[in-house]
């Protein structure tokens, strides 16, 4: 009776093991059959003179009450859609938006309860310039004829394509230099493109203006610099047999 136990122990004992081995099989196999991979990515970026810049021009004015403030808000904005229009700037170039109407409050009292003495109205006005060598004329004019806040000048490139497409060539090259060189590093053969995907887009230079800040200027001087687009890709190689 007792040999018979023992017998039923060492059978279960090594059908579990024979079970455990037939269960790592596959998974063995499994990582045997993952394929070798050299993952690179490449950056690139291509610099390209301007010519289109976006100012954003605002009229804020301040009144006793609300429906005089919005009147001469409305009153400066029309100014400056006039004087746009009359520099050459396209309808559609020009959209108008952030309307605002607030209480003005003053706290210079002894009391220490701020006092409403007024509302302020405001509006924002996106422009794009198309002929650079404006840019200047326009914002000074603006300025006299009502607008009286700049949120930013920052400057684009009226069609990007072909530029990023430069630095999309470039970057691919990169990659594929870089690829080459750890396969020669790491002792093995550069295999077929697996797969190659994008990581991101362009950027532009940062506004010549914060956003908010007033100007006071007879001549606006006007520096566009460049404007530099980048490009970044991952590519994915097999590593030959």
């Amino acid at each position: 009776m007792h040999r018979n136990n023992k017998s039923l122990i060492l059978n279960a004992f090594f059908a579990g093991a024979l079970l455990a081995g037939a269960l790592a099989l596959p998974l063995h196999a499994e990582a045997a059959d993952q394929p070798r991979v050299i993952t690179v990515t490449g950056e690139a970026s291509v610099t390209a003179l301007p010519d289109l810049a976006r100012i954003s021009i605002g009229v804020s004015e301040q009144a006793t009450s609300a429906q005089e403030a919005l009147r001469a808000m409305s009153a400066g904005t029309a100014a400056v859609l006039a004087r746009l229009e009359a520099a050459g700037i396209a309808a559609t170039d020009m959209q108008t938006g952030q309307l605002s109407l607030e209480p003005q409050y003053d706290y210079s009292g002894y009391s220490g309860a701020p006092k409403m003495n007024g509302f302020v109205a405001s509006t924002m006005i996106e422009v794009r310039v198309r002929d650079l060598a404006l840019l200047g004329e326009v914002l000074d004019a603006v300025v006299a004829d009502g607008a009286n806040r700049l949120g930013g000048v920052s400057f684009d490139l009226a069609e990007r394509r072909p530029a990023l497409d430069a630095a999309r060539r470039d970057a691919v090259a990169v990659a594929r230099a870089r690829a080459e060189l750890f396969a020669q590093a790491a002792g093995v053969e550069l295999g077929a493109l697996m797969s190659l995907s994008e990581n991101g887009g362009y950027s532009a230079p940062l506004p010549m203006f914060a956003r908010g800040e007033m100007m006071d200027a007879a001549s606006v001087p006007v520096a566009a610099g460049e404007v530099a687009l980048q490009a970044s890709v991952t590519l994915v190689y097999a590593i030959a047999d």
